[in-house]
């Protein structure tokens, strides 16, 4: 990724250098509120540091939360999040790829659509050709 793409990133997940209890979920400064209510819709913390200029808001893993846990949680928010339309990026040492299959699959089934009540069935597969007599 270049940098040009970094900069137009909605959400950076990562471990911050000096903190290794809790993953860092990072947005832009002027995030919007849908997006942020998505991350705390994820079972994310919200966390804000107000100063004389912006409101620096981003979330964290809760507390108490293991490693794999904190994993788990993040990487289970990203697929919601992507087909909301942001652009996500998380440092692949903490992506969980049993989570994001996962989360796939649970996408995939509840994309199904279901059987239609009102039609019959559909009749049985052929099976192979048995022996002509």
């Amino acid at each position: 990724m270049n940098l040009a793409d970094q900069n137009n990133m909605d959400v950076e997940i990562y471990r911050k250098a000096g903190h290794p209890d809790r993953l860092h979920i990072v947005t832009r400064t002027d995030a919007s509120e849908e997006l942020l209510a998505r991350l705390d819709a994820a079972g994310l913390q919200r966390r804000q540091e107000v100063t004389e200029g912006p409101v620096y808001t981003w979330h964290e893993t809760p507390d108490g939360l293991g490693q794999r846990a904190q994993r788990q949680l993040a990487t289970r928010a990203i697929l919601p999040l992507m087909l909301a339309g942001f652009d996500v990026n998380i440092d692949p040492e903490e992506l969980d790829v049993t989570a994001w299959a996962q989360s796939m699959l649970a996408h995939r089934t509840s994309q199904k659509r279901p059987a239609d009540p009102s039609q019959p069935p559909p009749p049985p597969a052929a099976g192979p050709p048995g022996p002509r007599r």
